[in-house]
This record gives C-alpha cells, structure tokens and sequence, in this order.
C-alpha cells in the first residue's frame, strides 16, 4: 500500500498535462545481453536510459513503434479536517507524511459527512490513506466507548494478496495508536482457530468478496455485534468489479446493506478505483447507494516513459502460410532478463498462468549463462499457488530478493511493490485501465518508471502500437456490470432469503427484476412464500448456487498422479482448455503433461515431463437467436442486440514450438459440448450490399470470418472487457436472420454487458475493426489482423480484402450512432 510516494501517473496521461509524443529510434548494437553489470540497489538509472540499453542495435530500436514521455508534475497539499483525531494525524505523521494531498483531504471530509465516495486517482496517488485517515479515526473513537464493541469497518480486496498487503501496512500505521485498531484478514487462508478471534475482537476486518458472500453473510447471526457496529466499508479496486463479477459483487453488497439494516447500522461506502470515466456512475450501480466522486489527482508524479514494442517477424509460417511474429512472451523473457542483469528492479505482468511461468523458465535459464546467482532472483506469480507459495513470493518482493517477477494480475491490484524499476506488460491487458493500472506499479518510491507494453500477434495489439493515440489521447473505459442479470440475480435471491425470509420492502433493495424472477424460483421449488415473506427452502446451503467469480461449477484439482500431490487448482469453466488430455501445464517453474481429465471427479492427473512445445485448445460453436430486443437498420443490413443460446464445444489442440510459436500438429478430443445462453450483438448484409462490394459466394464466408475475428479483437477498445470474455460466429446463411450474418456474444451465462455496449459503439467499433485489417502489411491476413487462436475452424476461410470491402460498405450506409442506455 502506498501512501504519499510518486506515482507513475497513469491517469494523467489523460488530462491536460502537456506531452510530446517521440518515434523512438536510438541506434544500438543488436543483443540480448547489455553489457553494463548489475547495477547496485542504491543507484537508480534514468527510464531513458534503461530503454536505450534495451533497445541497441537496428534489430531492437526498430521494435520500438512510439514512446511517450510524462513529465513529472508536483503535488497540492492540504489540511486535514479537524474531525480527524489529533492522534491518527500524528500517527500518520510518524509514518513520514505532513500533510495530505488535496484529493486525500476531500476524502476524508465527505467520509466524515456520511456520505458514501468514490477515490479515482492515478496509482500510487494515496488512496488507501484518503480512507484510511477517517476509518481509522472511526475505529479510535469506538475504542474508546464505555460499553460493547465501539466502532468496526469492513475491508473488501478482489485478491487475497491485496487483503494482506493491507493488514500489514495498517498495522504499520495504526502501532502508535495501540489496541485501538484491531485488523485482521478473515478470508480462505485463514485458520479455522483464528477465525473465531476475527469474529469476536477484530473491529478491521479485511476479506474479499467470496468470503463476504460464501462465509460470512450466511453466518450473520455469528458477526451480529461486528455488523451492528459497522460504520464504513472499503470496497478497494473497485474498477475491477466488472462484468458478471461485478455484477455478482453488486448483489452481494446488496445483501450486506439488508443484513446491516437488520441490525441497525447504514453503514457509508469508501470506494477506490483506478482513474475510470464516470466512476460515479459505476461505483453507484455496484453499491445501488448515491456516491460522491473525487477524481482530481493532486499527488506528485516521477517522469514516465511508456515505449510501445513490436516482436519482429520471422522466417516461420503459420496457419495458411500467414506469416509469425516472434511471440510476446519470448520477448519479454529477453526484456526481463536484460533488466535482471543490469540490476532493474522488474515485474512483467502476463495474461495467463502458463505465460507468467514460462517467462521465468526462460529468464532463469537466460540468467544462469551470465551469473549462477541470479536465476534464483526471478520467480513466477499466478493464482493458483497454494496460499504458503504465495505468501513466500510476496516477501521475497517486499525485502527485494526478487529482482524480477512474472506475475499475472493477481498482482495488479494494489499490492505495495515499492522501489520497482520498471514494468514488462505482456500484450494489452483489455482495458486501459488495466494498461495504466499496471503501469503504474513502478515508480512507486518516487523515482522515474519505464513501461513497455509489448505487443501480441493479435489485432487490438497491432492497432494499438500503431495507433498511440487510441491509448494516450482517449480516456478510460467505463465500467460494465448489469445487475439486473436474472442469472446474477436468481442466486442472490435465493440466498438473502436463506439469510432472513426475503419481504415485499426488500424487493426494491434487489432491483426492479426480482419481483419477476419469483415466482420462477418458486416454480422451480427454490423459494417458498408464507404470510408476507419468501423463505428457503432447502437443506443445502443457498450461496452454493453460484460462484461469484463466473465460472460456476466445482474448480478441477490438479492432482501429480505418480504423488497424489495436488499442484493447484482450475476453475471448472476453463478445464476443458486449460487441462484437457495431452495439455501442458506449468507450476513453479516445472512443467506438466495432463494424463487425464477426470470431469466427473473434477481431477485433472498430470506427470511431470519436460516437452519441446505448448498447447492450445480449439473449440467450435454454434449460435441461435433467441430474442431480439433491439435492432436498428444500417442502409439495407440491421444491427441487433438480444438474446441468443451458444453451443460450445472443444474439439482439439494444438502443438506449438516454445519460443516461436511454430505448430507442429494437431491432436482431437472427445469432450462434451456446453450450452450458454446469453446476450449478443450481431449485423446482417443483404444480396444487393453484397454485390456492390464486390463479395462473391465464394469469398462471402471468409470475409465474414475475418470481419468477426478482428471486431473480436477491437471490442475491449470500447467496453471494459477481454478478447477472452466474449466469442463470435459467422455464418454465410443463418437459419433465423435468414441473412448473411456476424454474432458477437457474452461468455457468460446472462450477458455481461458487453454485447450491448458493441451495439451502443458499433460505428467506431467497426470503423476499428476495419482500419486495423487495412493497416496490416501482410497480404492474405495472419494472426496480427484477421487469424484468431480460438477459432476451431483452423483459421480456414478467411479473405482479407473481402473483409475490408464489406466493412467499408456497411460503415458507408451505417445511421448515427444509437444514444448510449441511461445511467442508473
């Protein structure tokens, strides 16, 4: 947790501080080992001039497609209100902070005034203490009550991690105000013997929202006194509750604020956010309360230089002779060992599980040709880790015998990784609040920080270290979470009912919806009314219905087979691609081959071996209209939005060379399909369109694929989304449209919010998706424009021209874009 140090400024790209963007282009001798040693711990390069080092040589510095340079800004500081204790200010004082900043000082006062806020400033920009400073003063003034339990405040962190980096740095504040403050993390790593104490004597607690959902909302009769007493609750990162977790997260504070009510507290919410457009908005649709905005970040800032790099090509060929970039992952194992060896204090942030430990095999191996003693300084991080793991590696970072790390989002957010160098971002995260947001973690001691974001073979990736401007002169995406969602909001019903019979003044608490789910989940026996209240019904309990990470279903255990060791675990939606028979799967820096997966026993069995490649799954899909709620005409085409009901099924993988990417075969499986239903976007073309575009039949199914593959790509440019999140069909002919037809849909059951927001943007969607398949060099399309890594159909057919002739024939007869839906 930071509290006043320089931060690497990510909103601020974003506001009126003058930039001058630069072409990189320094000469420089073409390496992978920089020849300057190690560099000691107290002696701190310049970001220019780290990036000059990595980028000698023609070879290197031609990978650099734009630099951006933020110059450093100086701070506004401020009072504290004099409601804050005399004696939280002086402990604040002792940890080395005067005086707060602006933002920080608003903060506290509108805390003060009951009034539930929202803080969304750049990272490292003081936030935990912009709530912390009334909090804390909050938990003394209960201390010191003649009688009961005084005042408690209750702490809510996406990640474990986050939640004990917290409590540590509480702690650390809070010493010179005794047994005051009381923290204390309640979550799944907490012993069953400490968790008593948590409930009785702890007036800090800090969970996460599946413990506040699974453990303690249904255990309220236990946490009666800590909930009567509760005053504020910190919901921190909050921008990362979008989607369908939000949406569930939603819902659970919803049962928190009746719980609460039950109890006689109203307790005022203290929300923290990375800079995000209209954080109001998002932070009132997540807590359904009226929520204050504090968005003027006055924390000083260090220089930041942010380089956007493109792998080169190679000599390989892909799928259809498309020519290969070098993979994103080798290069940043190269960047981050180059930064090892000069003594850089590094965190290359991956997308996947796989990648974070790949990276730290290759850099451990790279490493250990220079010095013997610095592989040993490189470790992976993921989710997944056995809760030890984790703990080791995060205190290994924190005393900085780890000089780089490989580490997944599960370090992301928010967890104090003071005095780093520099940030290795493997391929667009999905969102740019997630760009800056882990950007952000270096420079946080004050000094400068350097970025790179490092490009994919993927077309949003290729647009945007080509486009700067689609990342440094646009603003933040706005949050995405519907919950009104019934398959969100069924569950959540059913459990606040087990929680206290569910009453007609309730409903409106849960949303305008609940009153017509009802009496589905009555027909469906879930919910009994007697007199005036609905209750539940059965044995088992109600918060086991859903997961409110998404996935559903019970998480698949790895299991060693030769050992019985259970190596970690999988969430069961992602098992079928993720553990498959015959996948690869990397824990530790050792690598595993699966020998079964056992669906019935949620097992997966794998045997450690060592081989010269990776795994991709491959899936196909199937789509059906099932509502149309929305349509607007584009010349003779329409644009829709509904519902839709997918069938999804993988069906093989593939083999691919470790560093290149090269396929080397691939291998069938017998797994079962799987049906969503869930909300969708999609557009038609008619005959007359299609011959003035020139799309013959026998190119009319492959530039329908690559248009869908790429507007795939482009969306989470305009929805706060992943590539991952959401999925798409193409059809020449579709049974219900009876049209040549494009779909993009949720992957999730309901809807996320996506599909609905690509038909609220859909003109400047298309107009990217079409800019990006024009600007690619290649001729025949590849995996930078048009080629997806899920597409079960090997990539086959595509046109690449044929996709550029529809899309600009539509877009040219496309209507001004719709108004966007109303806020709540």
């Amino acid at each position: 947790m930071a509290f006043n140090h320089l931060p690497a400024g990510a909103h601020d790209a974003f506001g009126p501080l003058s930039r001058t963007p630069v072409t990189h282009s320094v000469p420089m001798a073409n390496t992978h080992r920089p020849g300057p040693p190690t560099a000691p711990e107290d002696v701190r390069p310049t970001p220019g001039t780290v990036l000059d080092r990595l980028s000698r040589g023609s070879s290197r510095a031609a990978r650099i497609t734009h630099t951006e340079h933020l110059p450093p800004r100086e701070g506004r500081h401020a009072v504290w209100p004099d409601r804050i204790r005399t004696d939280v200010v002086a402990a604040i004082a002792a940890a080395g902070i005067d005086h707060p900043w602006e933002h920080q000082a608003r903060v506290a006062e509108h805390a003060l005034d009951g009034e539930s806020v929202v803080v969304a400033t750049g990272t490292a920009s003081g936030k935990s203490l912009a709530y912390l400073a009334p909090v804390l003063s909050a938990l003394a003034n209960g201390a010191e009550a003649p009688n009961g339990r005084g005042t408690t405040a209750l702490y809510l962190a996406p990640t474990k991690a986050l939640a004990a980096d917290q409590r540590r740095a509480v702690r650390e504040l809070a010493g010179p105000l005794g047994n005051a403050v009381r923290p204390a993390v309640y979550d799944g790593d907490t012993p069953f013997e400490e968790r008593e104490w948590v409930r009785q004597y702890a007036n800090y607690v800090l969970t996460n929202p599946d413990m506040l959902h699974r453990g303690i909302l249904p255990a309220h009769p236990r946490w009666a006194s800590f909930l009567r007493a509760l005053r504020y609750v910190v919901i921190d990162e909050c921008h990362t509750y979008r989607g369908v977790f939000g949406s569930h997260v939603a819902q659970v504070l919803r049962r928190l604020r009746r719980l609460c009510a039950r109890y006689g507290s109203d307790p005022v919410f203290l929300l923290a956010s990375a800079t995000a457009s209209d954080p109001a908005t998002a932070a009132s649709r997540l807590t359904g309360l009226p929520v204050v905005e504090v968005a003027d970040d006055a924390s000083p800032r260090g220089e930041v230089v942010f380089a956007l790099w493109e792998p080169p090509l190679t000599d390989l060929k892909g799928e259809r002779g498309a020519p290969v970039r070098r993979t994103a992952t080798a290069e940043t194992a190269d960047l981050l060992t180059d930064l090892v060896v000069q003594g850089v204090r590094t965190v290359a942030f991956v997308r996947s599980r796989r990648g974070a430990e790949l990276i730290a095999v290759i850099a451990q191996e790279r490493l250990a040709a220079v010095d013997r003693s610095l592989p040993r300084r490189v470790a992976a991080y993921r989710g997944g880790y056995l809760p030890e793991e984790r703990r080791a590696l995060e205190r290994a970072l924190h005393s900085g015998d780890l000089l780089g790390l490989a580490a997944t989002t599960a370090l992301e957010l928010g967890v104090d990784v003071s005095g780093l160098d520099a940030v290795l971002i493997t391929g667009y995260p999905g969102t740019r609040a997630s760009l800056w947001q882990q950007a952000g973690r270096a420079g946080r001691s004050g000094q400068g920080a350097l970025a790179i974001l490092v490009a994919r073979d993927d077309p949003l990736d290729t647009y945007l270290v080509h486009h700067p401007e689609a990342l440094f002169q646009q603003p933040v995406e706005a949050t995405v979470l519907d919950p009104d969602n019934p398959y969100v909001l069924a569950p959540h019903l059913c459990a606040a009912a087990a929680e206290l019979p569910l009453t007609e003044p309730d409903l409106e608490l849960f949303g305008p919806a609940a009153r017509e789910l009802l009496p589905q989940l009555e027909a469906a026996k879930l919910l009994r009314r007697r007199a005036t209240a609905w209750h539940w019904t059965r044995r088992e309990r109600a918060s086991d219905l859903t997961d409110i990470r998404g996935g559903g279903g019970r998480p698949v255990q790895i299991v060693e087979a030769s050992t019985g060791r259970l190596l970690g675990t999988v969430d069961e939606e992602a098992s079928h691609s993720a553990v498959h028979d015959g996948a690869v799967h990397l824990h530790q820096g050792r690598t595993y081959l699966v020998k079964h997966l056992d669906l019935e026993d949620s097992v997966a069995l794998v045997e450690e071996a060592n081989p010269p490649f990776s795994t991709t799954a491959r899936d196909t899909t199937a789509i059906s209209v099932l509502e149309t709620e929305t349509e607007i005409a584009w010349g003779r085409g329409r644009l829709c939005f509904g519902s839709v009901e997918v069938t999804h099924q993988v069906v093989s993988y593939l083999r691919r060379k470790l560093i290149t990417g090269e396929v080397l075969g691939e291998a069938k499986l017998d797994l079962p399909p799987r049906t969503l239903r869930t909300r969708a976007v999609w557009w038609t073309v008619t005959e007359d369109q299609l011959d003035e575009a020139r799309i013959n039949p026998e190119i009319l199914g492959g530039a329908l694929h690559a248009a869908e593959h790429a507007s795939i790509g482009l969306l989470p440019l305009f929805a706060t989304c992943d590539r991952w999140d959401i999925g798409g069909v193409s059809v020449p002919l579709h049974p219900d449209t009876l049209l040549p037809t494009v779909f993009v849909y949720d992957g999730h059951p309901g809807g996320a919010g996506f599909a609905e927001r690509a038909f609220h943007t859909a003109r400047a969607w298309l107009t990217a998706t079409r800019d990006a398949i024009a600007a690619c060099e290649c001729e025949a399309g590849c995996p930078s424009c048009i080629q997806s890594p899920k597409c079960g159909n090997g990539n086959d057919p595509l046109h690449k021209r044929g996709a550029i002739r529809l899309l600009t024939h539509l877009l040219s007869e496309s209507p001004p874009p719709p108004a966007p839906p109303a806020a709540p």
